[in-house]
């Protein structure tokens, strides 16, 4: 996703808060909303939380949510120096099975 796009109502973007924070965001977006997938999504660093996030809710609190998919990736991002460099990226999407 570029920066500076609008966010859509069903993704959650992982960053640098607790994994626990990420959990019930997704949670309170599945309950309190029509929403029948959230799509988490994940760069550098935070790949790992993403994966969390995802694994924890399904296998502590939503027994019924399964991974409809998973799509990795890179983008080029500028450094505020000046230089490029290649950021992994990850896409999970959780369905209501």
């Amino acid at each position: 996703m570029e920066e500076g796009t609008p966010t859509p109502a069903n993704v959650i973007l992982i960053g640098k808060k607790p994994v626990m924070n990420y959990v019930l965001a997704t949670l309170t977006l599945l309950s309190n909303t029509d929403a029948n997938e959230v799509i988490i999504k994940a760069r550098g660093r935070s790949i790992c939380k993403a994966v969390d996030t995802s694994e924890i809710v399904r296998n502590r609190f939503l027994k019924n949510l399964e991974v409809k998919s998973v799509t990795i990736g890179s983008q080029q991002v500028t450094n505020p120096d000046g230089r490029t460099s290649r950021v992994s990226t990850i896409e999970i999407v959780l369905s209501k099975a």
